[in-house]
């Protein structure tokens, strides 16, 4: 974290190469100090560990010893982990239940020059997590929010689930009941990336047979349970067995990650002839001699090539 210098400790002597006369070095000190009272500290959004305590970064450590204060989604759960890394900061709690009404009070903070650290109960803040609405506030006020990268449940997941993962999609968490979440599984059934969601222990058997419902019971996921804890399970199959595999009562946080829908053959040739001749020919041309190649309408061809990954 770089450091506050405090320009009102200049000597006469360090000024004077930047000044011509006494009154212009008192009017200088004078600006530069009412500067630095209305410089706006920062906002650093801290990943920490899913489970294993020895994921957390060094710079996010470094980070959390040196902020002003740290908002945190539990503040007993983060205590824990402040205690074990030997470092005592100031605590306060932001979770969905009050970050609405306590944001203007942060972004007050933030301006009269308090750092602030953000974290959730464990990964990167903001994903299915608090924290949008002072993100938000902050580029609103022009107060700087810096990274601090680390853990993140679904990026874990995807890497070690054995599914495509040039383009996935995160879909967060389904809704809690039955009606409502076979109206959203039916949004995302089509969709062609890789998709990964985040599920309660209590409702993954319910939202399983769901997604079996709408996506077929054949299609391919993989289910990881407890990700880098002592007890952590990764399922690969159907969603069928995966379901069996689980059974009825399972315990542990779950990330599920299931394979996008194949394309229909007719679209599956459409894209591999515009990959080709996209790669080789302007995209007017390509669209027509797809077109006539593929005796299809010129629009059809035209509004496939505009997603093209070659184009």
């Amino acid at each position: 974290m770089p450091q506050k210098l405090n320009y009102t400790e200049l000597t006469s002597d360090q000024l004077s190469e930047e000044i011509d006369s006494p009154d212009q070095e008192v009017a200088c000190i004078g600006v530069t100090r009412e500067l630095i009272m209305h410089t706006p500290a920062t906002l650093y959004i801290v990943a920490t560990p899913i489970g294993n305590l020895n994921d957390i970064s060094a710079r996010a450590l470094t980070t959390l010893r040196q902020v002003d204060l740290i908002a945190a989604e539990d503040t007993r759960h983060t205590g824990r982990l402040l205690q074990q890394a030997g470092i005592r900061r100031p605590l306060i709690a932001l979770h969905e239940h009050n970050e609405r009404h306590r944001v203007q009070s942060l972004i007050e903070r933030l301006r009269a020059g308090t750092d602030i650290a953000l974290v959730s109960d464990a990964g990167t803040p903001l994903i299915s997590d608090p924290g949008y609405p002072l993100v938000r506030a902050c580029h609103a006020a022009a107060i700087p929010v810096v990274p601090i990268p680390g853990p993140c449940a679904l990026v874990t997941a995807l890497s070690v689930s054995g599914l495509p993962t040039d383009a996935f999609y995160f879909a967060g968490f389904p809704p809690h009941k039955q009606s409502a979440r076979r109206t959203w599984l039916d949004t995302l059934c089509q969709q062609t990336a890789t998709l990964i969601l985040y599920e309660s222990n209590h409702r993954i058997s319910a939202t399983l047979t769901d997604m079996q419902a709408v996506f077929g019971s054949e299609r391919r996921a993989m289910c990881a349970r407890e990700l880098t804890k002592t007890f952590e399970t990764l399922l690969h199959g159907t969603l069928q067995e995966i379901q069996a595999g689980l059974g009825p009562q399972p315990k542990g946080e779950i990330v599920l990650v299931v394979a996008g829908a194949t394309a229909d053959p007719e679209t599956a040739e459409l894209v591999r002839y515009l990959d080709i001749l996209l790669a080789e020919l302007p995209r007017k041309q390509a669209v027509a001699l797809t077109a006539r190649l593929l005796q299809l309408p010129k629009n059809q061809v035209y509004q496939q090539a505009l997603g093209s990954r070659s184009f």
